[in-house]
């Protein structure tokens, strides 16, 4: 028996979602149909609010309410570390290591020459653009170490090792192939503390 065409919708709509599957979107998309009427609507209300409050911090390109970012406006950080990061669930895995209270960058993506993601496809230029004018001493490579992850640190540390700052990369603890957002907090604190110059 086929679906309600209004149901397959939703199950096409809620499958694009990543890692949620054809059998996940169905049970999704009949979990909201049950859901109370009020709860949908908190539901819907929180999507919308995000989507139009929520914006990119103009230095560190983290998701935030306000610009800048409260990470970018806190006087206590240290202003010369930078942690380059790709995305900002990565920013909020490292975030969560108390060791680390330097600032951010999120590159918006790592480079994968497979998938035709260039320089210019994430913001590395605009991190270029940063380190030139802000006064960093020390960038930590925290990207994925996987392929696309260690292309990425590895172009990086090239262009930034020539703008004479020291570039260092997160240490042991993270697997090969792992994703730092799905890291425990002393997995990423051992490897913020081992990290090694590049």
């Amino acid at each position: 028996m086929n679906r309600p065409m209004l149901v397959e919708k939703m199950v096409d709509v809620i499958k694009k979602l990543p890692g949620v599957g054809p059998k996940m979107a169905e049970r999704l998309s009949y979990h909201i149909l049950k859901m109370p009427e009020n709860e949908v609507e908190k539901l819907l209300d929180s999507i919308q609010k995000a989507r139009q409050r929520i914006k990119s911090c103009s230095s560190c390109y983290n998701l935030s309410e306000q610009d800048p970012c409260p990470i970018c406006s806190d006087t206590s950080r240290e202003k010369r570390i930078l942690c380059v990061v790709e995305t900002p669930q990565d920013l909020i895995a490292v975030g969560k290591v108390k060791e680390y209270n330097g600032l951010y960058f999120v590159l918006g993506g790592a480079l994968s020459p497979l998938e035709a993601v260039g320089p210019k496809d994430i913001r590395i230029d605009k991190l270029i653009k940063k380190l030139k004018t802000d006064n960093i001493g020390e960038v930590i490579i925290a990207t994925d170490t996987d392929s696309k992850g260690e292309i990425t640190a590895i172009y990086l540390a090239e262009i930034i090792k020539k703008l004479n700052i020291k570039v260092t990369r997160l240490g042991y603890g993270l697997p090969m192939g792992g994703d730092i957002e799905y890291a425990d907090e002393v997995t990423i604190s051992r490897a913020i503390a081992g990290r090694k110059e590049m």
